[in-house]
């Protein structure tokens, strides 16, 4: 996908699987931690569903709908993690083998270090 898309034009959008049959509506998009490129997009798969992270690359938006390449069975059955809250480098990697995707570096876990420090603190 285009990375040069602001991911708040994004919400909103429908979205659509490989068939061009429509999933739902675009809720958050989230962005890659170390780049700030973004990665994956929640989409509202109904009034009384959920929320299925989908894949940003290698998806396309084609006039002015998310086009994803993947069928909707797939993106249905998505991991759930909620909405609103980080995805960790664990949740990512679930989701790029849930995909078939190639993984990508930020999705690799790595320790933690800054967990419990708080922002603006140096340690002597």
């Amino acid at each position: 996908m285009q990375t040069d898309i602001d991911p708040r034009s994004l919400i909103g959008r429908k979205a659509f699987d490989r068939a061009g049959t429509k999933i739902g509506t675009i809720d958050e998009v989230y962005l890659d931690d170390a780049t700030g490129v973004p990665e994956w997009a929640a989409v509202r798969t109904g009034l009384f569903s959920r929320d299925a992270f989908v894949p940003l690359e290698p998806s396309e938006l084609v006039d002015g709908a998310l086009r994803v390449p993947f069928e909707r069975a797939l993106i249905k059955d998505a991991p759930d993690f909620g909405v609103g809250r980080h995805l960790s480098p664990e949740q990512e990697l679930q989701l790029y083998h849930h995909y078939g995707l190639e993984v990508g570096p930020s999705a690799r876990p790595t320790p933690d270090r800054d967990f419990g420090k708080v922002a603006g603190t140096e340690e002597p």
